[in-house]
């Protein structure tokens, strides 16, 4: 380690004010690694999960009563500013993004990252801020339709939570596959996941869409507010319930329906894959940002020191598109 960065530490699980900036070592790479210099990292709901090391059972991995990793965040944008011995793929001066999972936090100057890990060439025009919040809404969402449920064109696609991070990635991805989709989110969001590319749109605050009749291929809850027993009834007798959402309940379904036929919940945890497959959604997703297919909506950006107020915002539930954080800026 050589020479302090600026970081966002968090030394207990807590609300919002255990998050410090602070200053700690700067990462050396080791000879597989680059190291990157981070212009804007996400902020997303799942940094405010594990800052409160929720739910209790995602302890095991984050540390039962401390974080392992004090230092927050996972995806980022930046330039390579150093490379290892062994590196052949990048060069300084390369500007990447990616994501760090389990390892070095990216609310940070610098993170270290392997040449073969989440880490992949920027696209050209497409802004730092908005690639730093790829490996959030856009990878999760890409794993989870694609995937997970296999949509397919002409499919009915409805997607509660549609303007947040996971759901306007998910509104795009289902039109980019060719089916119907269907947006539940406030009416002052229609407009903007119109625009995405829904088809329909619900307003969640006048309107149940559990209650309404017509049938959907898939139903991604990109939020997790409702459940899979409350939306059969406007499943399709073999449709799809997906959740990024984790809880009992849902783990106790998806036992249950792998083995009935018809209906499934489905659940899978997007930042545990193998590397090499999150590098390939990425070689696809560069495509669709660059033939503008794809965005990636920022709506909040915040400065390091505001990383608390960044948390607050997320947790009421109410934004559009991303939470980034700029950093060194």
């Amino acid at each position: 380690m050589v020479g302090n960065m600026q970081a966002i530490i968090q030394q207990r699980y807590g609300e919002a004010d255990v998050l410090q900036l602070s200053a700690v070592d700067t990462p050396a790479p080791a000879a597989n690694e680059v190291r990157v210099r981070i212009s804007a990292a996400a902020v997303t709901a799942a940094d405010t999960l594990m800052r409160r090391g929720a739910p209790w059972y995602g302890r095991l991995i984050l540390g039962l009563f401390k974080p392992k990793c004090q230092v927050t965040g996972t995806g980022f944008s930046g330039v390579v500013d150093q490379c290892g011995r062994d590196v052949s793929d990048f060069e300084v001066g390369d500007r990447v993004y990616g994501e760090s999972v389990l390892g070095g936090g990216t609310h940070c100057e610098y993170v270290c990252v392997p040449e073969q890990g989440v880490i992949a060439h920027s696209p050209e025009g497409v802004p730092d801020d908005e690639l730093a919040t790829v490996c959030d809404g856009i990878v999760t969402s890409c794993h989870f339709l694609f995937d997970l449920a296999g949509i397919q064109p002409g499919q009915r696609v409805l997607i509660n939570g549609a303007a947040g991070s996971l759901g306007s990635a998910a509104v795009q991805l289902a039109r980019i596959a060719g089916a119907h989709v269907t947006a539940v989110c406030s009416s002052h969001n229609h407009p903007f996941v119109i625009e995405l590319g829904a088809d329909a749109v619900i307003d969640y605050r006048t309107v149940d869409f559990t209650r309404r009749g017509k049938k959907n291929d898939v139903i991604y809850d990109a939020v997790g507010k409702q459940s899979f027993h409350a939306c059969r009834s406007v499943l399709s007798p073999s449709g799809i319930y997906l959740s990024p959402v984790l809880s009992l309940p849902l783990l106790c379904t998806m036992l249950w329906t792998k083995h009935t036929g018809g209906q499934k919940a489905l659940f899978a945890a997007v930042g545990l894959l193998e590397d090499s497959e999150r590098r390939d959604m990425l070689a696809r997703i560069n495509q669709w940002l660059v033939g503008g297919k794809l965005r990636c909506d920022v709506e909040h950006r915040f400065d390091m020191a505001d990383i608390s107020d960044a948390h607050r915002l997320i947790e009421t539930g109410h934004r559009r598109g991303n939470v980034v954080l700029r950093i060194g800026q």
